[in-house]
């Protein structure tokens, strides 16, 4: 995992062991920093989680339970429990599951054990969107025009409505993450609104509290991260843009917002000091606004959130200090370091959240086991993460893998450097949205700086995958050639170039799957080939058969291919580029090996599905063993079991794709089947060997 790119926090005060009640990379994170400052971790762990990177990290590592976090980090119970199991003085828990939970921060307490986070008031006022709004206004916080208060009623917020101005956003007095609300645009949609909205709330909080605001125009999602000590000190870090979001889940945050100007900032700054300051808030916590993005001196109040932010590590970027230890601090009572003054912004910091999710497919959750990871690093690059080879992406646990954090001497530079991040990241097995958050990077509006919480949405639909490079196609294509001359003996017979007589022979290999897979041609050596890329070969591919298949024309390279470390290098025609190829084997499925190819414009996943040759190409040479070139079955043999066949001859037909495809003996021998007419076959499958008599050999 790559190192912080943030100043180490003075260990010392009373906290020497700390339970991290959480999992994931929060929980990673949290014990990295434990560990710089010698403070002795604990992790918590599910039946899914025993083996998981938090898990390894931690001094100890104690089990909660099964799977399903109801069962397991959801109870309080077990999580008290475990911290006294291990003398536990202290219990950080990240963020998600109990973070904002006024009933485990008071269990904390009568444990005696000290809660890293506010008081159990304080999450308790800011947990009710409609009591936090009140506290913030007797502090003279601005807040967006509205109806709020305690036991509103479908006919209260109905008639408030056309004061307050279509259209209005209804939103949930309980929990967050978006669920609950609703914007509405005229009288005659709000009563089903409402309806839809307190059913939504009631299923998801146990509350179905209600209250309406005016929708703001062209809202930014703005935020400010605060400290507050336990001898009254207030201070905050600067803010945070996080307006790109789906369905009011952020996906890119930065820090600062290219929005706010240095008076916006410190006045929205000040104000979140008194939102703090209503509540009597200890700790590290933030405080949301809607910023209009014409107007952004007339910020509003949105709400606050009573624990470390996901995206807490784009402020340490720029400020240069770390939130955790910090809160340790806070926590062991030691008063804040720095004062208002002391606190400067650096550069531009930018954070792009990695989600096991199909965006291509409507951003459909995905799961499995992670086969390859390989993090990004060089200047400025951050990555929290919280998977390894081989780790269980679940259903069971929030989808965010890991997130890569750039930093730069400005917003322009931090913008390249995590583009070229992401082009570095590779996460196979698990589909993720690497490639989506790239193409967000680059969208024209998100270049400028001019964000919005709809801008996301409104540009998704301009997302599509990209074709396949033949570049990529190449490194495959090579990195295969180059393991089958490694593999190779001292002998010059066996030497795995092709050589014959007259013409040397093309090796033949096919990646991909279906209409998006590829024939290649390879003739000559690591050091020295010339390639097709989509060849089309009568006998081999169906699209040499079958004139309805749009083909592309092949395309003819002279390449090579040279180690550099763990990548390689690959001159196509003169121009050198360098790629990662990992092959993954998957035992047992028919295309049983897969090859992740990674380079600085994405990464690929290469099924590789057959190696072939043909009758006409083969000789004396050649295998014995005929396999099936692609799925299929079997129409009939041509020759009878045990029958002396000659180089060419027709040993069997195979019908795929509709077509009649006759496969012929490599070498001369004695033929005998593995299969008979009417079977249904697979690609690779073994349909015959040739015995070569001895007296031949």
């Amino acid at each position: 995992m790559t190192a912080h790119n943030t100043q180490p926090h003075a260990a010392g005060g009373s906290l020497s062991t700390v339970l991290v009640a959480n999992r994931g990379e929060i929980a990673c994170r949290i014990i990295r920093t434990l560990r710089d400052n010698g403070i002795r971790s604990v992790a918590v762990y599910s039946d899914a989680d025993a083996d998981a990177p938090h898990v390894r990290m931690a001094d100890m590592a104690i089990h909660i339970g099964p799977s399903p976090a109801r069962e397991s980090y959801l109870v309080i119970d077990k999580i008290i429990d475990a911290a006294r199991r291990c003398d536990a003085d202290g219990i950080h828990p990240g963020y998600g599951f109990l973070s904002e939970n006024a009933d485990f921060a008071t269990a904390c307490e009568e444990a005696g054990i000290e809660f890293i986070g506010p008081p159990a008031s304080a999450i308790n006022t800011m947990g009710d969107k409609i009591s936090a709004r009140a506290a913030v206004e007797a502090r003279d916080v601005p807040t967006v025009p509205g109806l709020s208060r305690p036991g509103l009623s479908d006919e209260d917020l109905i008639e408030a409505a056309p004061s307050i101005g279509f259209p209005v956003l209804i939103k949930p007095s309980a929990g967050g993450g978006g669920k609950g609300m609703h914007r509405v645009e005229n009288a005659a949609d709000l009563p089903a609104a409402l309806a839809t909205a307190r059913r939504e709330a009631a299923g998801a909080f146990g509350d179905d509290s209600l209250f309406i605001e005016h929708f703001v125009d062209t809202p930014r999602h703005i935020e400010v991260q605060i400290l507050a000590d336990k001898h009254g000190n207030v201070i905050h870090l600067g803010e945070r843009e996080c307006s790109l979001q789906r369905r009011h889940q952020k996906v890119i945050e930065e820090a600062p917002s290219p929005l706010l100007d240095e008076e916006t900032r410190s006045a929205i700054g000040e104000a979140a000091c008194d939102a703090a300051r209503s509540v009597g808030y200890v700790g590290a916590g933030t405080v949301e606004f809607i910023v209009p993005a014409k107007d952004p001196s007339s910020f509003f109040f949105m709400e606050m959130n009573t624990r470390l932010q996901v995206e807490h590590p784009v402020t340490e970027q720029v400020t240069g200090l770390d939130l955790v230890a910090l809160q340790v601090d806070i926590a062991s009572g030691r008063p804040l370091p720095v004062a208002q003054e002391d606190v400067t912004l650096t550069g531009h910091s930018i954070e792009a959240r990695v989600y096991a999710e199909d965006p291509a497919a409507g951003f459909l959750p995905t799961g499995g086991t992670v086969t390859r990871v390989v993090e990004p690093s060089g200047a400025g690059i951050r990555v929290d993460s919280g998977i390894v080879d081989g780790s269980e992406v679940s259903s069971l646990y929030d989808p965010m893998l890991m997130k890569i954090i750039s930093h730069g001497e400005n917003r322009e530079q931090a913008l390249e450097r995590l583009d070229r991040a992401l082009g570095d990241t590779v996460v196979a097995g698990v589909g993720v949205n690497i490639d989506f958050c790239r193409y967000l990077l680059n969208v024209p509006e998100v270049r400028a700086g001019n964000l919005d919480t709809g801008l996301l949405d409104r540009v998704a639909e301009g997302f599509a995958t990209s074709e396949t490079p033949d570049d990529v196609y190449l490194a495959a294509a090579m990195d295969w050639l180059t393991s089958r001359f490694e593999e190779a003996t001292d002998s010059p017979w066996l030497t795995p170039d092709g050589w014959r007589a007259s013409t040397p022979a093309a090796q033949r290999i096919r990646f991909g799957t279906g209409e998006d897979s590829r024939l290649i041609s390879i003739v000559g050596t690591p050091s020295s080939a010339d390639v097709i890329v989509g060849d089309v070969v009568a006998g081999l591919s169906a699209e040499a058969e079958n004139e309805e298949i749009d083909v592309p024309e092949p395309r003819n390279y002279k390449v090579s291919v040279y180690r550099d470390g763990e990548h390689l290098r690959i001159v196509r025609d003169g121009v050198a580029q360098h790629f990662l190829v990992e092959t993954i084997d998957n035992a047992g499925a028919t295309n049983h090996e897969e090859y992740v190819v990674a380079g600085a414009h994405g990464t690929w996943v290469l099924p590789r599905t057959e190696v072939v040759t043909t009758g006409a190409e083969a000789d004396a040479g050649g295998s014995g063993v005929i396999q099936a070139p692609m799925p299929g079955a079997i129409i009939a043999l041509a020759v009878e079991e045990g029958a002396r066949v000659e180089v060419g001859d027709a040993l069997l037909v195979m019908e795929a794709m509709k077509m009649e495809h006759t496969l012929t003996a490599e070498i001369a021998g004695e033929v005998s089947f593995t299969v008979a007419p009417g079977d249904q076959v697979t690609g690779d499958q073994q349909l015959a060997v040739i015995t070569v008599a001895e007296a031949e050999e």
